[in-house]
């Protein structure tokens, strides 16, 4: 199995959540925010707090700045 880690997606549209979501299992991206939106509605818009739960507590991913050194 890789060793994959549930980061916050650079392709957001508000904080990255869902779309990292969608990188981790493999999906489409669009194919998640419209599961969401659905489910939001359906219970009660529960899903508001779970989607800030989330933006608090998954990371960002590394950004191609992070791993670069710099030379002199």
């Amino acid at each position: 199995m890789a060793n994959k880690k549930l980061t916050k997606s650079a392709d957001k549209k508000i904080s990255g959540v869902l779309a990292g979501l969608a990188e981790y299992f493999g999906i489409d991206a669009t194919l998640v925010r419209v599961a969401y939106v659905f489910l939001t509605i359906f219970t009660c818009f529960a899903g508001v707090l779970c989607y800030i739960i989330m933006a608090i507590i998954i990371p960002n991913a590394p950004t191609q700045s992070d791993n670069t050194t710099e030379i002199k």
